[in-house]
């Protein structure tokens, strides 16, 4: 439930178009709505800005519907992270519209938004190609929630020339996402050599002794690198929604344009 829907709704009892029972009956599941197997939380647009994003992992295709169909509403915006094709093809039974990244395991219900022209930009970058789905997940959050976002894939310190020739365009964004798997040196290389804001992603890319992305985290954790941050193991979401959140602050202040 949005800002846009409320406001819809104030609007139409201010010109009475709308009774105020039927207003009441449309603001009754405010500020959570129980439905048994969840607690939707229809509230946290008018907190946040932004609607709740459903996590896909560990929820039945049918529950994932479930609270899809409890969020929609005219204009509705929904993302759903770590989700299957199945809970894509329960998704569409009641939201047709939504669209499914199969890199990322993103389902998205409402229209991207179009970025504004002043709205910097975010470059997400991996050391490998392997690192690209949790890149993914990173970089169509961000777009989900309106930044635009740069990709760079494949620029690893195993060939640091790759890197150093997109440096500058690197440099242009207000926030960088850095993904890597194997030793994960790839967010102190990149926090050394831009000065804006960097998120650090450890992907559970790897032999044997990464253990599953423990290696990489361990390696951003102890960065000594200044202005990284660093997140879960396979974080994609978590990077690109703080990393949109940046993104916009920057602009506000006044920084960087793209």
């Amino acid at each position: 439930m949005d800002v846009t829907y409320l406001s819809d709704i104030l609007k139409k009892v201010s010109e009475n178009s709308m009774d105020v029972d039927t207003a009441l009956e449309s603001l009754k599941h405010l500020p959570y709505e129980d439905i048994g197997y969840a607690n939707i939380d229809q509230h946290r647009n008018l907190r946040t800005g932004e609607a709740e994003v459903i996590f896909g992992q560990g929820k039945t295709p049918e529950q994932i519907a479930g609270i899809v169909s409890h969020m929609m509403h005219d204009n509705a915006r929904i993302l759903v992270t770590r989700a299957s094709e199945a809970s894509y093809e329960a998704v569409k039974e009641v939201a047709p519209e939504a669209v499914y990244e199969k890199l990322s395991k993103i389902i998205m219900v409402g229209a991207m938004p179009e970025p504004e022209v002043e709205k910097g930009t975010i470059a997400v970058v991996t050391a490998g190609t392997s690192d690209i789905p949790v890149a993914e997940e990173a970089a169509l959050t961000a777009e989900f929630f309106g930044s635009r976002v740069d990709r760079i894939f494949d620029v690893g310190v195993a060939g640091i020339h790759r890197l150093l020739a997109r440096t500058e365009e690197i440099r242009k964004a207000n926030c960088v996402v850095a993904v890597a798997g194997m030793e994960g040196a790839l967010g102190s290389v990149m926090a050394g050599l831009v000065e804006n804001p960097v998120i650090a992603v450890p992907t559970s890319v790897g032999y044997g002794a990464s253990f599953g992305g423990v290696s990489a985290l361990l390696t951003m954790l102890n960065s000594c690198a200044e202005g990284m941050a660093t997140v879960n193991i396979d974080n994609g979401f978590g990077a690109g929604y703080m990393a949109n959140q940046i993104n916009h602050l920057a602009v506000g202040a006044g920084k960087k344009e793209a």
